[in-house]
């Protein structure tokens, strides 16, 4: 008999366990609105990717967005609405105008710089030095000429 309560009630609990539900708070929709918001929480994440057990930010933020999406409100709006709340600084990526937009053209700009001054040095030491003059007079190649004739004739 004791057997037949104990095999009840884990099935039971099995059954109440495999019963629940997904959290509204971690649904597609609610992922996607966090996903474009910063976690203030200091973690360097996103809303929707935080994963820090009881944020203080995140947590309440996530039950925030479900509760503008049950009201109707567009993923905009509630973006919007944090922004509004918490300053630029709520958005996980800076917008791409005024001042901010130089956040999104400076590695660009970087990588281009870098990238030119490489070619410069290449091309600086890549070309041959200049030929000397000495070499190129007459009177010191035909003293080095008569040298190396006498040298040759001592070989012999």
């Amino acid at each position: 008999m004791q057997r037949l309560r104990t095999s009840i009630l884990a099935v039971l609990l099995a059954g109440v366990t495999l019963g629940q539900s997904a959290s509204q708070l971690s649904s597609d929709a609610v992922r996607r609105v966090g996903s474009r918001l910063a976690c203030l929480c200091g973690c360097n994440d996103t809303v929707a990717s935080c994963q820090m057990l009881e944020c203080h930010y995140a947590s309440p933020a996530r039950q925030r967005i479900a509760e503008l999406q049950a009201a109707g409100r567009s993923d905009d709006e509630i973006v919007e609405e944090f922004v509004q709340k918490s300053g630029k600084q709520a958005l996980s990526a800076p917008p791409a105008e005024g001042f901010n937009l130089l956040a999104w053209v400076m590695p660009f700009v970087a990588i281009a710089a870098g990238l030119g001054l490489i070619w410069v040095f290449i091309q600086r030491f890549r070309k041959p030095l200049p030929a000397s003059n000495a070499l190129a007079d007459t009177a010191t190649l035909s003293h080095y000429q008569e040298q190396i004739d006498r040298d040759l004739k001592k070989l012999d």
